[in-house]
């Protein structure tokens, strides 16, 4: 897990000052003022990146990037890397090589910004380490735990009850009964009687329309003449002397002549 694991840059400073400072006296925290500030022992650029879970500080040269010196870190805060009483652009940290051997030297920042990026860059990979740490033991925890079983037993079942398709009475329910123009009608209710539409009477209108012909008379002396002329004729023309029915065209000039003739009205368009 180690090899796979690979180097991220955090923050990237251009200029730092480093410095020789003397053995602290007491346990009351290191100052800047004991240091000689304007007199650097060696100036370069510096670079946090983190590997896994271990940040580190390296002291670079400002032209060729030849390491030289980092400051491994663990935890912040801590004894790694330490503020000073007296300002908030001075930081000292705990420089190691490969062999084992450590030293504490003090690094100081021209801008406060710097210094200010610096130390939230050293924050944020330390809380990002809680937060993995905090997750992973959360995860072990769930593993150890005993799981719970769902599945069913041998032997073991259940009942559905999927809605109630019986009345209240216990019988089957009725089905509805569908028109003819295929909407589902109610049946009518129980002890109820269906009253039947009442039939309207025939209108005046009709039965004025409506003429009966009059009976046929089966007497020899009335010839084929007089039976056109009843089915023609009106009821009331029936009883009309004999005389006038001979003539089977007479009603009919008689009734063309005894229209009066209508004088052509007068109009009031002009014609052309």
């Amino acid at each position: 897990a180690a090899e796979l694991e690979y180097e991220s840059v955090l923050c990237v400073k251009p200029d730092v000052n480093v410095y020789r400072i003397p053995p602290r006296a007491s346990n009351r925290g290191y100052r800047a003022s004991d240091w000689k500030l304007d007199h650097p022992d060696w100036t370069g650029r510096l670079r946090v990146t983190s590997k896994g879970k271990t940040a580190y500080i390296k002291l670079e040269d400002k032209v060729s990037g030849e390491l030289f010196a980092q400051a491994p870190i663990d935890q912040y805060p801590g004894i790694a890397v330490e503020t000073v009483t007296d300002s908030s652009r001075y930081f000292v940290i705990r420089i190691q090589d490969g062999t084992g051997r450590s030293a504490f030297i003090g690094i100081g920042f021209t801008d406060r910004g710097d210094a200010f990026d610096f130390n939230v860059s050293l924050q944020d990979h330390f809380k990002w380490v809680k937060q993995e740490t905090e997750i992973s033991k959360e995860s072990q925890e769930a593993d150890t735990r005993p799981k719970l079983d769902l599945g069913f037993k041998e032997g073991q079942t259940i009942k559905l009850n999927i809605g109630n398709m019986t009345t209240k009475k216990g019988g089957a329910a009725k089905p509805r009964v569908s028109g003819s123009g295929g909407l589902s009608l109610l049946p009518p209710p129980p002890g109820g009687k269906i009253a039947a539409l009442p039939i309207p009477p025939p209108s005046s209108t009709a039965i004025a329309n409506h003429v009966t012909p009059p009976p046929v008379l089966k007497s020899s002396n009335v010839g084929s003449a007089d039976i056109l002329l009843d089915l023609d004729a009106p009821a009331s023309a029936s009883k009309a002397p004999a005389s006038a029915t001979t003539d089977l065209w007479g009603d009919f000039s008689t009734a063309s002549s005894a229209v009066p003739n209508q004088a052509p009205q007068q109009s009031n368009w002009v014609q052309f």
